[in-house]
């Protein structure tokens, strides 16, 4: 998906390598048996992986190496070079692992090595539920499958579309530069292929943690072993006349993007209400389209709150570069089926509306099952709830964060996809610790944007390099600690800051 093939450079590894030429923490892009490949060296170890990451298509020898693993510079996948698998998200397959001889002093990449088998641990639940069928869910899904999990697994969704590549909703397939296949994370068949049950388009009434049971609004009943809670969040619904007109609309799933997308047919003028990102996401993602432009927002810059002033005004000046126009300061009143009224009395001729101002996390069956709730589904650093068996991942989860000392709960699609993971490995008792470092990126036009870690407060923002040039790199700080890191331009930079994070080292910004 996205990116495609990395174009064959570099040596020919079938043919050899001098030993010599792949120091020791080296890294080094080449090709064999028509594929490009990435030969790495740790010590007396050397690995051969394919090339391009799984997820978009991005050059992993662009990259970053920890330790025995390559990280994706463009949104921080994670593989091993041992074997090839795709150990942390967004990437869900697997690169090809390659054989490596070193004979007469040189190093040979032959053929593909063959996936090892795993096999879930003894203990393993006898069956799994997994309410949600989004990032976390699906992840979660996958990771027990190929942990070697071999019980009972079903993923229940109120959506009736298989799930999906959520963040391209707003961005290429929005703008018509994707084809909708991508948008699928998976076929039907691969489910089938998995035994992986799917109950799409249906509601769950509420959970019975005492019996192990889901009971749906039909009536019926479905026992399990483990249960995880993804049930992710929902729009904030704007409460204003005219707000659930036929032309007003909100982005959360596939169908919601189709009737955007069906809406764009013949309209000249949108608007859209809410500076967040999916707001200003949608907002360029029409601008691609052709559609005439506004944005309407209480706050003085957009997304301010989250990037400070500097990349606010950087942001809005990017739109409006690309003919967007900023009502900023103000509110939409009410709307009717050709304008938006706003609180000042400005009229804005509107064929179309998209309203982004935020969402809400989905705790309501959590609650009703007695759940300890704190703002979100309050869970342990293994995602665990307060309730034995049951596990919550994604834009419901409040964890404790090592990082931070606090605790957080982030509506990020890396993050929920992650954690999904990491709560289908505690179900199977490989005790994992929910430690990882937010991240996440956003599309504006030809411009990404990358963010790392959690700043919900600063003392300062220090930037090097240029925005208006797009590369920079924004440090968030309070005291003389990092918060969080924004690169544009920069994504080893960006690789760089996430493994420092997790290290702890204080060298976030370097």
């Amino acid at each position: 998906m996205g990116g495609g093939d990395t174009k064959l450079a570099g040596p020919d590894l079938a043919a050899g390598i001098g030993v010599g030429e792949l120091g020791d923490g080296a890294t080094l892009l080449g090709h064999a048996h028509g594929e490009a490949v990435l030969v790495a060296r740790r010590g007396g170890e050397v690995f051969a992986i394919g090339a391009t990451c799984t997820h978009y298509g991005g050059p992993l020898a662009e990259g970053l190496r920890v330790d025995d693993t390559v990280r994706c510079p463009w949104h921080h996948a994670c593989f091993s070079l041992r074997t090839g698998e795709a150990v942390r998200a967004p990437a869900l397959n697997p690169v090809p692992c390659f054989e490596v001889e070193q004979r007469d002093g040189k190093l040979y990449v032959l053929g593909k090595r063959a996936p090892a088998a795993k096999r879930a641990p003894d203990g393993a639940p006898a069956s799994v539920v997994i309410v949600g069928a989004g990032a976390a869910g699906n992840a979660a899904a996958e990771m027990l499958r190929r942990e070697g999990y071999s019980g009972k697994v079903t993923m229940v969704g109120t959506d009736p579309s298989l799930p999906c590549d959520r963040p391209n909703l707003s961005k290429d397939y929005l703008a018509g530069t994707a084809p909708e296949e991508w948008i699928p994370l998976r076929s039907p068949d691969f489910y089938k292929e998995q035994n992986i049950e799917l109950r799409l388009g249906v509601n769950v009434e509420r959970i019975e943690p005492e019996t192990r049971n889901v009971v749906f609004t039909d009536g019926s009943r479905l026992g399990y072993g483990a249960l995880l809670l993804a049930t992710g969040a929902e729009p904030i619904r704007l409460q204003i006349p005219g707000a659930t007109l036929p032309h007003v609309h909100y982005l959360r799933t596939l169908a919601d993007c189709r009737a955007i997308i069906a809406r764009c047919e013949g309209a000249k003028k949108a608007v859209v209400v809410g500076a967040s990102f999916i707001g200003l996401e949608v907002a360029a993602s029409l601008r691609t389209r052709g559609l005439e432009v506004a944005v309407v927002a209480p706050e003085k810059r957009p997304l301010e709150h989250v990037m400070g002033a500097e990349l606010g005004d950087f942001i809005r000046a990017l739109h409006e570069e690309h003919g967007v126009v900023f009502h900023l300061g103000h509110t939409a009143k009410s709307i009717d089926e050709k304008v938006v009224v706003l609180d000042n009395g400005e009229s804005l001729e509107a064929d179309l509306v998209v309203i982004g101002i935020g969402v809400r996390p989905n705790v309501d069956l959590a609650e009703r099952a007695g759940l300890m709730i704190d703002r979100g589904v309050r869970v342990d650093a293994h995602l665990k709830t307060s309730s034995p068996g049951i596990w919550a991942a994604g834009d419901i989860a409040r964890w404790p964060d090592p990082h931070t000392g606090q605790n957080l709960r982030i509506e990020h699609w890396v993050v929920a996809e992650r954690q999904g993971q990491i709560a289908a490995l505690n179900m199977l008792g490989r005790a994992t610790l929910c430690d990882i470092v937010p991240f996440f990126w956003s599309q504006h036009y030809d411009v990404a944007i990358s963010y790392v870690g959690h700043a919900d407060h600063w003392d300062r923002i220090d930037i090097s390099g240029n925005l208006a040039q797009r590369d920079a790199t924004v440090a968030f700080r309070a005291g003389n600690k990092t918060l969080a890191i924004v690169t544009l331009g920069r994504d080893v930079q960006s690789l760089q800051a996430e493994r420092a994070f997790e290290e702890g080292t204080g060298k976030e910004a370097s």
